[in-house]
């Protein structure tokens, strides 16, 4: 994730609402979950996440082993950097007595491919955020494209928050080429929210993944699509994290941090199979039409 750091930090908050839209709703379109299936639900009672897996639901390492931003992303221990605050599940961020910063990861495949993975469908998280300069949370999806495979890796980010920045929030679909095959694109939106309240609230934030569209949704209320890379061919894992600076100064952030989340869920049309990892076969009626 080199170089998801390296674009963010160049881009971050460079461009104006109106050129980063690919549309946005005159009206806003409300969450219709109606032809969707919950598979995926998270909420953290029982966490399961280990550094690496395999065998438990999370691992706490992007799975190509790919650090980002001014935090360390490191093993779980007792009490860090997960933990649950006696009301919901946390992402802790700290520094250490000798400078360094540590911060959390959740990622939902291991390295190996093994995990829940998601081609089309709508993912969504409830969470509330940290509040100070330096802190960058950020909800998002990638599919994780193993050798020989050259087809791109696809980057869907529902929020990136920079903590400089408390009455805004970053939304980007990434296409990122292997070497020498292909070019990158991306399309980024800039949600305006009341000032201080992405920190003194939960809020829920969603994208519907279709062949044609990817959908984001704040509360359930639309507020950007822009049309699905057609090189999109492969399950979207999810990715949780508690990051540091993405190209902002941290010299002024929060000394502890944490990101809290209520649950983090997964669902499927009913009206097409997608392509997944993670789920039995009995997922879906077996003459169900592949999503294309």
């Amino acid at each position: 994730m080199t170089q998801r750091f390296l674009m963010k930090a160049a881009i971050a908050f460079s461009m104006t609402l109106a050129a980063c839209a690919s549309r946005t709703p005159a009206v806003a379109d409300a969450l219709d979950l109606s032809h969707y299936k919950l598979v995926f639900d998270e909420d953290f009672s029982q966490p399961s996440i280990s550094a690496h897996g395999p065998g438990t639901r999370w691992i706490a390492h992007t799975p190509w082993h790919g650090d980002f931003g001014d935090a360390h992303f490191v093993d779980p221990r007792p009490g860090f950097p997960f933990d649950h605050d006696g009301k919901t599940f946390r992402i802790g961020m700290h520094r250490t007595a000798d400078g360094r910063w540590e911060s959390g990861l959740l990622a939902s495949v291991d390295e190996k491919g093994h995990g829940f993975a998601l081609q089309y469908g709508y993912f969504e998280i409830r969470a509330k955020l940290p509040k100070g300069p330096g802190v960058w949370p950020s909800f998002w999806l990638d599919s994780f494209v193993p050798a020989p495979l050259e087809d791109p890796s696809i980057e869907i980010d529902i929020f990136e928050h920079y903590g400089k920045f408390p009455g805004a929030f970053n939304t980007t679909v990434t296409s990122w080429p292997k070497a020498g095959h292909g070019d990158h694109s991306s399309k980024m939106y800039i949600s305006k929210v009341a000032e201080g309240s992405l920190s003194s609230g939960f809020h829920r934030y969603g994208v519907m993944v279709t062949p044609e569209w990817c959908i984001f949704f704040l509360d359930g209320e639309e507020f950007w699509r822009t049309p699905t890379p057609p090189n999109h061919k492969h399950p979207l894992m999810l990715l949780a994290d508690l990051g540091l600076g993405g190209g902002w100064p941290i010299s002024e952030a929060p000394n502890p941090a944490y990101m809290s989340i209520d649950y983090i869920r997964a669902y499927v049309p009913t009206s097409c199979r997608p392509a997944t990892e993670g789920l039995p076969a009995q997922a879906f009626p077996p003459d169900l039409k592949p999503c294309s």
